[in-house]
């Protein structure tokens, strides 16, 4: 009996001392060093930290599961930076759909609120890509996901309000994860984010050509694509010797030819996606009389020969397996060259894809967010480009949508920003992204045309040129 009762007390004892390493474990300060915090955080790890006037940059690792569906079966590392301003400032979660950058940079929205960037790296493109990779789990719900994760988070160290975006697939990327977490973020600004809703229907693009620009600039465009077909054995006689200098391959695409159309078949979306009206003085005004190097230069500045080579395809692996499993691709018609000079058309993602990557598409993914985005939009602000040919088929609101808008930036391409929107239409994004942040001052609040960015540009931070993302 009296061992029972010194044992009772002995275990008494011991549980009141941790009870009381624990009160006093919690009772200990916190980190207060944002590196810290940071890496407090479980699941989170330092590739490197790189200084920057003005901010704190890091690159980090967070551990992700393959399957959100299914945790257990398997983690991989997802890359993540964080760029540091303040945690009393909002947050701006951006992704580019495809790999991050390693090097600090501030999207427009960080510079409108002056606040922290957290920018992902999109699960499957490496080093975020698990090992072995299991393609079927490369979805928008799991890469929304993985958001999700990381602002849940986060959000313990950055608590003001949090602002989603991106552009490109970036813009789809910032759509899709507000279809699926609505409640996470507090505004949405998705630029020349496309919306194939219907796969096999795109006779929307085709109209876009019809028109774009000035009938003179899309005269020479059409004439140097025909022209690069017409003469299609001498330059690809060219690219034989392109490819042999360089070790290009094309086993993925299927043959040399088979690349040299598909890049050809590139040059005038490339030239609307990534040019200006003013740069049709740069392409060859008589075809029919320009040299084979000059209508060589013109295709490979603007399509690039390289790219439809395994070594060009390879990095862009998950994209064509998002393309045609749930995203959707274009299909174009080429009125202008008749069809003895058109072997193949437009290839769909398939030739672009590994042939030991099974894919198969699903038709509803798409149908499901444009729904959602026509019924349910809160707080979302979509950018367009008058001149990008992925605004042929953009998001649109319905009677459901609340304070949301679609705004079209005149003669712009695919890296239309809110700076290049008409006044009125910019004066009231800007308001309305500095509102959502939750950092419109009391004028801003009652004269939307007072709203300008809070941070100043920075060369470095801001500058930049259309992102090289989406092939057609």
């Amino acid at each position: 009996m009296r061992k029972a009762l010194r044992w009772l007390l002995a275990l008494t004892v011991l549980i009141g001392t941790l009870s009381t390493a624990g009160s006093a474990t919690a009772a200990q300060p916190e980190a207060t060093d944002i590196k810290d915090r940071l890496l407090a955080i479980p699941g989170m790890s330092l590739v490197e930290e790189k200084p920057y006037t003005g901010y704190r940059f890091f690159v980090l690792n967070y551990t992700q599961p393959v399957d959100h569906r299914h945790p257990s079966k398997g983690t991989f590392q997802q890359r993540i930076t964080v760029l540091h301003k303040d945690v009393s400032r909002p947050t701006v979660f951006y992704t580019g759909g495809y790999n991050v950058s390693t090097t600090p940079s501030r999207r427009e929205p960080t510079q409108i609120v002056d606040g922290n960037q957290i920018s992902m790296e999109y699960r499957y493109f490496t080093p975020s890509r698990p090992a072995p990779a299991d393609w079927t789990k490369l979805d928008i719900w799991q890469a929304a996901t993985d958001q999700h994760r990381i602002f849940t988070a986060l959000k313990p160290v950055y608590d003001q309000k949090w602002i989603s975006t991106g552009g490109s697939k970036g813009g789809m990327t910032a759509t899709y994860y507000e279809r699926f977490y609505p409640r996470d973020m507090d505004g949405v600004v998705a630029y020349v984010a496309p919306n194939d809703v219907v796969n096999r229907e795109d006779s929307a693009y085709d109209e876009f050509f019809a028109n774009v620009g000035t009938e003179e600039c899309r005269d020479r465009l059409n004439g140097v694509q025909r022209e690069a077909l017409v003469r299609r054995e001498p330059l690809e006689q060219r690219y034989a010797a392109y490819a042999a200098e360089n070790g290009y391959t094309f086993k993925t695409v299927g043959s040399l030819d088979k690349a040299y159309e598909a890049t050809v078949l590139d040059y005038v979306w490339g030239f609307w996606q990534y040019s200006l009206l003013s740069d049709c003085d740069t392409i060859p005004a008589d075809a029919k009389n320009a040299t084979d190097d000059e209508i060589w230069t013109s295709i490979d500045t603007i399509a690039g020969f390289s790219f439809y080579t395994d070594q060009g395809l390879e990095p862009y692996t998950p994209y064509y397996y998002q393309a045609g499993t749930q995203l959707g691709a274009p299909t174009i018609v080429f009125p202008h060259i008749e069809r003895k000079y058109i072997r193949y058309g437009y290839l769909p993602p398939r030739y672009f894809v590994p042939r030991d990557i099974e894919m198969q598409f699903q038709p509803w993914a798409m149908r499901d967010v444009d729904r959602w985005v026509r019924t349910n939009a809160r707080q979302m602000l979509f950018v367009y480009g008058e001149n990008d040919p992925w605004g042929a088929e953009p998001f649109r609101l319905g009677k459901g949508a609340r304070d949301s808008y679609v705004f079209t930036a005149p003669g712009a391409n695919h890296g239309a920003r809110v700076a290049g929107l008409v006044d009125s239409e910019k004066a009231l994004a800007t308001a309305k992204i500095l509102e959502w942040a939750g950092v419109a001052s009391a004028s801003v609040q009652a004269d939307p045309s007072a709203a300008k960015p809070l941070a100043k540009f920075d060369a470095k931070l801001d500058k930049r040129g259309v992102e090289r993302t989406l092939r057609p």
